[in-house]
């Protein structure tokens, strides 16, 4: 599988928009969940880590998944310097075997436009949830394909907020919420953002 994000690992941890939004879906995602001490997470499509550092002072435990070899590099320099036990995982999620685990919460940003069929993943991340868990992530509302200036694998330019929600109710979760999370300020736009929740059944 090609790691789209090779040429960009070095540089991904300092440009400055990304720092901010990233504060800001941390912040929106602990707003909408239940996140605590005694915690496991799962953080799809960790990258380097950025969400995973939010994260870390309130929870046990983080397990970071990414398919890209240079952005999980970049997250194991960093590790050991967290607050939180924190595994890092290489695997693609959206299909084969899912790993043996089960979590109290899944959180990811930024991830869901580039997978192909969310509704899929959302019934296969339900599948790692303690009965009661949750997911809640963030994505970029639907915009006209100006977001992304280089190509990294890139399925769907943002989502409309209908759309995700009935996606995460036929997957079959509850108490569903979505609510604005930030505008991501690019040199070029501006691109509002959200974060949606629901809960696996007890």
């Amino acid at each position: 599988m090609e790691d789209y994000f090779a040429v960009r690992a070095d540089g991904y941890d300092s440009t400055d928009y990304r720092l901010n939004y990233v504060d800001e879906m941390a912040r929106a995602i602990r707003k909408v969940s239940p996140i605590k001490s005694g915690i496991r997470l799962l953080d799809f499509g960790a990258g380097t880590g950025l969400l995973t550092q939010r994260l870390a002072p309130f929870v046990e435990e983080i397990i970071a998944v990414d398919i890209s070899p240079s952005m999980i590099a970049k997250l194991e320099e960093k590790k050991s310097a967290l607050p939180c036990r924190i595994e890092t995982l290489r695997q693609d999620l959206t299909s084969g075997e899912l790993p043996n685990l089960k979590v109290d919460g899944i959180v990811s940003t930024m991830t869901f436009h580039h997978i192909e069929d969310p509704l899929s993943l959302l019934k296969r991340l339900k599948q790692l949830l303690k009965p009661g868990g949750f997911v809640a992530f963030c994505d970029v509302d639907t915009e006209d394909g100006s977001f992304h200036t280089v190509d990294t694998g890139v399925k769907h330019f943002g989502f409309e907020r209908e759309s995700v929600l009935k996606w995460m109710g036929e997957a079959g979760y509850r108490a569903l919420k979505i609510e604005d999370a930030t505008i991501i300020e690019k040199p070029y736009g501006a691109y509002p953002a959200f974060v949606a929740y629901g809960e696996a059944e007890q």
